[in-house]
């Protein structure tokens, strides 16, 4: 299905763009990453331009993450529940749920581009917990804008070798999740420090 969906870039351009990074956003198994990465190329060759390719990528992201919030507020437990009926898609909806309720917008920012895949059931878990509408598009918005202006620019850097591309994207990435994690652990560790720290000063009774 990719290489159809790759051939189709040229003739439909950014209505099969927008269309792409909605259906993503909304937990379909469609290669958007991949389908901008070739928009950047076809940009960097002339055949689109570039802003207008990030706008598009940007307007279906937006929009696919409103249509999740909107289905969360509206379904509830209820329409998780449903969802987490397959057992590995249970366990991608407890984590994201559990990175919403320790980390709120921060998680809805990091979701979209660098925890991608958690990022629909974000969506609904954001909706299901009343999570304040504003805050959730604003960073909802910063987080796509990474997503989709780093694959489509790195496309056209590349001039269309999505191989050569993706690599580095992963590499990037990947450094970008440890670095992260090392960074959440840290934060962790003190906290804990200082609360161990602030036990052994209370006075003993």
């Amino acid at each position: 299905m990719t290489e159809w969906l790759l051939a189709l870039v040229p003739t439909y351009g950014l209505w099969l763009i927008g269309v792409t990074t909605l259906a993503s956003c909304l937990a379909l198994p469609i290669p958007a990453s991949i389908i901008m990465l070739a928009a950047g190329g076809f940009a960097a060759a002339g055949d689109l331009v570039l802003w207008q390719v990030i706008v598009a990528a940007l307007s279906g992201a937006v929009a696919g993450d409103q249509m999740g919030y909107l289905a969360g507020r509206h379904g509830g437990a209820p329409l998780l529940d449903r969802v987490a009926k397959a057992p590995a898609r249970a366990r991608i909806i407890d984590k994201a749920r559990t990175t919403m309720q320790t980390r709120g917008g921060i998680a809805v920012f990091l979701s979209r581009w660098l925890f991608s895949p958690l990022g629909p059931y974000v969506n609904l878990i954001s909706g299901a917990m009343h999570h304040d509408w504003l805050r959730f598009t604003l960073w909802g918005v910063l987080g796509e804008l990474v997503w989709c202006g780093l694959y489509v620019f790195m496309g056209s850097m590349f001039a269309g070798n999505l191989s050569a591309a993706s690599d580095m994207l992963g590499s990037i990435l990947g450094l970008v999740a440890t670095g992260t994690a090392v960074l959440g652990l840290g934060a962790w560790l003190l906290a804990l420090a200082r609360r161990e720290r602030a036990g052994l000063s209370k006075p003993q009774s």
